[in-house]
C-alpha cells in the first residue's frame, strides 16, 4: 500500500492545511483585485499571498512549506538516502533567474534540510502536480525510494500573467468554473506539499491511501484541449482500470475547472463519456485561482482535508450550467462520508492526468 499524508497548503487563505480548510469551509476566496497588475496597467483579479515580496519568492514558499511538513512526519526521514523531494512547478523562480529558474532553489532546499539527494523538478504545464504525485507513487512501487516528498509551487509572475493575457484567457472577474458566464482564468500562487510513503508509521497523523494514476496526451493543440475530451477519458479510464474500480466507486470528483470556455466544456464531455456526470464535482480555482504547477498538489491536499472532515465544498463562482453536457456541480457545502475521490488535471500541450485517494 502507498500512503499519502502530512499535507501542507500555503496560500492567500493561510499557511497550513487546517487554516485553508477553515477558509474553504466558510467559502472564502483568496482572489482579490490587484491594481495596475496587467500588461497595460490594468487592474487584474489575482490570488496573491500578502507579505510574499521581494526576491526569491518561489524559494521562500518551497522552504516554508517543507519546514511545515517536517513537523508532521518523522523528521529523520528527510536526510535518509531512501527519501527524495520532487518539486512540481511550471515557471519556478523565473523572476529571479531567467535562464535557470530551479537550480538555486533546489540547492538551497538540499542544504537547508540536509537532504541526501538534490530535489528533482517535474514541469509539465498544468498537469505537473497530479503527474508528480503519480511519479512519487511509481517510485515507491518500483522500490526506488521508500519516501517521496512532493512539493507543488508557483508564483504569479508578470511573464505568466502577460502570457495568459496575450491569449485573451484572463477573466475580468473572479473565475467562475463551469458557469454559463465564465470567461477565463484567474491566476493564483501558492505551495502545496505531501509525503508519499511506503511506511505508515512515519506520519504523525493518520495518512490516506494513494491510488496512483496515469496520464494521457491528446496532442490536440498547443493550448487548446481536445473537443472530445479524449485524453482525459483515457487517463481516468486507465486509472480506474489499474485499481479495479469503476464509476460506482467514485464518491467525488475534484476537477481541473479553470473557468475557460474550452476547458470546462471538454471536462463535461469527458466525465459524461466516463459515466461520471452524476458524481458530486467541484473546481477549487474559485478559492485559489489557477496555481499552475502547484494546482494538482494544493487541490489534492484539499481533497484529503475534505475526506478527513467529511465535507463536500461548493464550487465557488458557479451559478448556472454552462456546459453542453450535464454535471453535478456542488452548489452548497454538504456533509458527506468520502471513501474514494478522483482528482484530475488538464493542461497546455494536450496533457491530462488523474489519480485517486482512498480512506483507509
Amino acid at each position: 500500500m502507498i500512503y499519502i499524508g502530512a499535507e501542507v497548503i500555503v496560500s492567500p487563505l493561510g499557511d497550513s492545511a487546517e487554516a485553508n480548510w477553515q477558509a474553504l469551509n466558510e467559502n472564502r476566496s483568496g482572489i482579490a483585485l490587484v491594481t495596475s497588475a496587467g500588461f497595460n496597467g490594468e487592474d487584474i483579479h489575482l490570488s496573491k499571498i500578502t507579505g510574499l515580496n521581494g526576491p526569491l519568492r518561489f524559494q521562500q514558499l518551497v522552504i516554508k512549506a517543507l519546514a511545515a511538513l517536517e513537523q508532521r512526519i518523522d523528521a529523520s526521514i528527510l536526510t535518509s538516502e531512501r527519501t527524495i523531494v520532487l518539486i512540481s512547478s511550471t515557471k519556478g523562480a523565473l523572476d529571479d533567474h531567467l535562464s535557470d529558474q530551479f537550480g538555486d532553489t533546489c540547492t538551497a532546499v538540499m542544504q537547508r534540510f540536509g537532504l541526501a539527494h538534490l530535489p528533482m523538478v517535474i514541469s509539465n504545464a498544468c498537469i505537473s502536480g497530479v503527474l508528480t504525485l503519480n511519479v512519487a507513487g511509481n517510485m515507491i512501487e518500483g522500490g526506488q525510494y521508500e519516501h517521496v516528498i512532493v512539493m507543488g509551487c508557483d508564483v504569479a509572475s508578470d511573464f505568466v500573467l502577460y502570457g495568459f493575457q496575450s491569449l485573451f484567457a484572463v477573466s475580468d472577474k473572479p473565475c467562475a468554473p463551469f458557469d454559463a458566464a465564465r470567461n477565463g482564468i484567474t491566476l493564483g500562487e501558492g505551495c502545496g506539499a505531501a509525503l508519499v510513503s511506503a511506511t505508515q508509521s512515519v506520519f504523525k497523523n493518520t495518512p490516506l491511501q494513494l491510488l496512483t494514476g496515469t496520464s494521457a496526451n491528446d496532442a490536440n493543440h498547443i493550448s487548446g484541449p481536445s473537443r472530445t475530451g479524449e485524453g482525459l477519458v483515457r487517463s481516468v479510464a486507465r486509472t480506474m482500470q489499474k485499481h479495479g474500480t469503476d464509476a460506482n466507486d467514485i464518491d467525488f470528483i475534484c476537477a481541473h475547472g479553470t473557468g475557460t470556455v474550452f476547458n470546462d466544456e471538454m471536462e463535461s464531455i469527458a466525465f459524461n463519456r466516463l459515466s461520471l456526470q452524476d458524481k458530486p464535482l467541484n473546481s477549487l480555482k474559485g478559492y485559489f485561482g489557477h496555481t499552475l504547477g502547484a494546482a494538482g498538489v494544493i487541490e489534492t491536499a484539499v481533497c484529503m482535508q475534505m475526506m478527513r472532515n467529511g465535507m463536500l465544498i461548493k464550487s465557488l463562482g458557479y451559478r448556472d450550467a454552462g456546459t453542453s453536457m450535464p454535471l453535478n456541480i456542488i452548489q452548497e457545502n454538504e456533509p458527506r462520508t468520502l471513501r474514494t475521490i478522483l482528482k484530475t488535471a488538464s493542461g497546455f500541450g494536450g496533457g491530462n492526468a488523474s489519480l485517486m485517494i482512498r480512506n483507509l
